[in-house]
């Protein structure tokens, strides 16, 4: 067996309990076509002052979930709970290929756009959420550890890209006297 199958083996054996079983499976619920990201993106949308990032959100998770989609019919990797003896799914089988995680590429996708443009107060619990993500795949076994590092890759290289894009060719450029004036801000922020 390979040490994907030890990894899943032990989270199944340590890990699977009560409290964190539940959870796991709303995760996978809530990512299965990119539903939490398309929610957090529709909230970023209708509010004006994080619309730009929204937008950016959605071209991210775009990008990322197509290239997952064409990546799992490319390899057509089957799922853990199929090929690891004793691994057992805790949401039943699926029907896609096992490689790269869908939900982890939506999810860092869309969610890493956030910790790159908004404040770190939205930033970090939008990274942790991404990780629990990718956690999740791994706690209820339709996935294997390499399947959500790289779902994340993919997600992570697509904010980047949009990220980097948007910034150079679409955001709006702060007239000289405002970015003194932020400057100055952050300056006094910290001398206090």
């Amino acid at each position: 067996m390979s040490w994907e199958g030890d990894v899943l083996l032990w989270i199944q054996d340590h890990l699977r309990n009560a409290v964190l079983d539940p959870m796991c499976k709303f995760m996978g619920y809530a990512g299965n076509h990119g539903e939490l990201a398309i929610a957090v993106i529709l909230l970023l949308v209708v509010i004006p002052k994080t619309r730009r990032t929204g937008f950016v959100c959605a071209v991210s998770l775009f990008i990322a979930y197509g290239g997952a989609f064409v990546l799992k019919h490319i390899f057509v990797r089957t799922r853990p709970y199929d090929m690891i003896e004793g691994l057992s799914s805790l949401v039943g089988t699926m029907d896609s290929p096992s490689f790269p995680s869908g939900h982890s590429a939506s999810t860092f996708g869309c969610l890493i756009v956030i910790l790159l443009m908004m404040p770190k107060k939205f930033g970090i619990p939008a990274l942790c959420v991404s990780l629990f993500m990718g956690y999740s795949r791994l706690h209820v076994g339709v996935h294997y550890p390499t399947d959500v590092l790289v779902g994340a890759a993919i997600g992570i290289i697509s904010a980047i890209i949009c990220t980097t894009v948007y910034k150079k060719k679409f955001a709006p450029a702060a007239p000289a006297d405002e970015q003194l004036s932020d400057e100055k801000d952050k300056e006094k922020e910290e001398v206090v």
